[in-house]
């Protein structure tokens, strides 16, 4: 029987991450769909910032209460899975507790792991509560309606179950070892902390070990193979940010909030006219095609850089770039946590078009309009709390601002005040309707 459990695990393990795998390159394929983007620039710096932000969590905390518990539920859920090292070799090779050999250090490491988990426990409750019972506002908003609300409702839930079976597992084990059942009795003497399990431990008093080792086996599997299930339901939850939030955090923007970037083709443009040896009618150069113009701006998501498809994918949902925007305060439709949440939607549209088709067929739908509305995009007063906001690096005002220049720029779309102010800009040298010879005026009335 022993060896049939070691094939089944061993079948479990290399389908689970096998399935990971596979889900892992369809997301690396899909944002490879954006314009590559140097962010090489700095590494001591960007490795600075990710240990500060990613690791340190260093932005989470600004919230205290969330933020507290966030890193708690982060390192206890972190290192309790070191566990799922020994779990994997006991698995493979039919042993059980292969690392107690350690003695002193693997009882000190099996009993934080239990404090971890009680307090992880504690912890996901307090958040199903703060995010279902006392109606905070970044919670309530209309991009969380249906599957986002239940899918952070059932990431709580299957948290709190993986640790009850880890922390009944461990009172089932407890229970036997002191019962000195065979398999679980070591020579010397009771192993592991246990500091909380032991508490669960006299519930099965009484119960014979036969019982007993089908509790513990029970739970030890349904522990194993659920965290095996929640490695790839990750692809499809907001809670993906758990590994990419440190990529996304080197990757993110060094320069100052403020800086805007400038469309390349635009500035070879103004290079080329300032160059006095330059002849912008000249043909291309031998062995040089002409090709398309360069689209300005982004209306879908293969117009947007990767970065900005990979920030698509980090967004935790969690809104607090929402609640700083002062356009959603006042009531605009603008919610930069939707643009995020829109441009993942569509590059699962697009990555599932091409898993159908091999290649990616026009749907007729894109981002724009599609997903994200123009109304959305003009809310927007570049004030850039939402980047400031946000915990792990993501950017939603360069999505906005990509998307307002392809309106501009290439579909002549501003809003009639915009329009106004830029043309006067180009014929007064001003926003203001007044010729430049006239424009101190002003100053010489009474």
């Amino acid at each position: 029987m022993q060896i049939v459990a070691q094939i089944v695990f061993l079948i479990a393990l290399v389908f689970g991450v096998s399935f990971f795998v596979r889900n892992i390159k369809r997301m690396l394929r899909n944002i490879k769909l954006g314009k590559a983007i140097d962010r090489s620039d700095n590494p001591s710096e960007r490795w600075s910032k990710t240990l500060r932000i990613a690791f340190g969590q260093s932005k989470m905390v600004r919230k205290p209460v969330s933020g507290f518990l966030h890193v708690i539920v982060y390192l206890g859920f972190v290192i309790i899975n070191i566990e799922v090292l020994e779990i994997i070799i006991d698995g493979l090779f039919g042993t059980h507790r292969v690392l107690s050999f350690m003695g002193g250090f693997y009882n000190a490491l099996i009993g934080i792991f239990e404090v971890l988990a009680l307090l992880v426990f504690v912890g996901v409750i307090i958040f199903w509560i703060r995010r279902n019972v006392l109606n905070i506002y970044r919670f309530l908003c209309r991009e969380l309606k249906g599957w986002p609300k239940n899918d952070a409702n059932y990431i709580l839930y299957f948290e709190m179950v993986l640790m009850t079976l880890f922390l009944v597992m461990n009172a089932a084990d407890y229970q036997l070892q002191l019962n000195g059942a065979a398999h679980y009795a070591h020579e010397g003497g009771i192993i592991g902390g246990f500091p909380i399990s032991q508490f669960i431990a006299p519930l099965f008093e009484g119960i014979s070990n036969s019982t007993l080792i089908i509790i513990e086996r029970a739970t030890w599997w349904l522990h194993i193979l659920g965290i095996l299930f929640f490695l790839n339901y990750l692809y499809y939850s907001k809670h993906l940010h758990i590994l990419l939030a440190f990529p996304n955090v080197y990757f993110s923007k060094l320069k100052p909030k403020g800086e805007m970037d400038n469309l390349e083709a635009v500035k070879n443009e103004v290079a080329l006219m300032m160059d006095p040896n330059a002849d912008p009618f000249a043909a291309p150069a031998e062995g040089e095609e002409e090709g398309e113009p360069e689209k300005f701006g982004a209306s879908d998501v293969m117009d947007l850089n990767q970065v900005q498809l990979l920030n698509s994918y980090t967004c935790t949902e969690c809104g607090r770039c929402t609640a700083e925007c002062p356009a959603n305060q006042t009531g605009k439709k603008l919610s930069p946590r939707k643009i995020m949440m829109d441009t993942r939607d569509r590059l699962e549209e697009v990555g599932e078009n091409i898993n159908k088709n091999g290649k990616f067929e026009d749907d007729g739908k894109q981002l724009l309009d599609d997903y994200i509305l123009r109304e959305e995009l003009w809310a927007c007063t570049t004030c850039n709390a939402c980047v400031e906001a946000c915990p792990v690096g993501i950017d939603p005002l360069s999505i906005i601002l990509d998307m307002r220049r392809y309106l501009v720029m290439e579909q002549s779309a501003a809003p009639n005040e915009l329009a106004v102010s830029l043309t006067n800009i180009e014929n007064n040298g001003a926003p203001w309707p007044y010729n430049q010879m006239d424009r101190l005026n002003w100053a010489e009335e009474n």
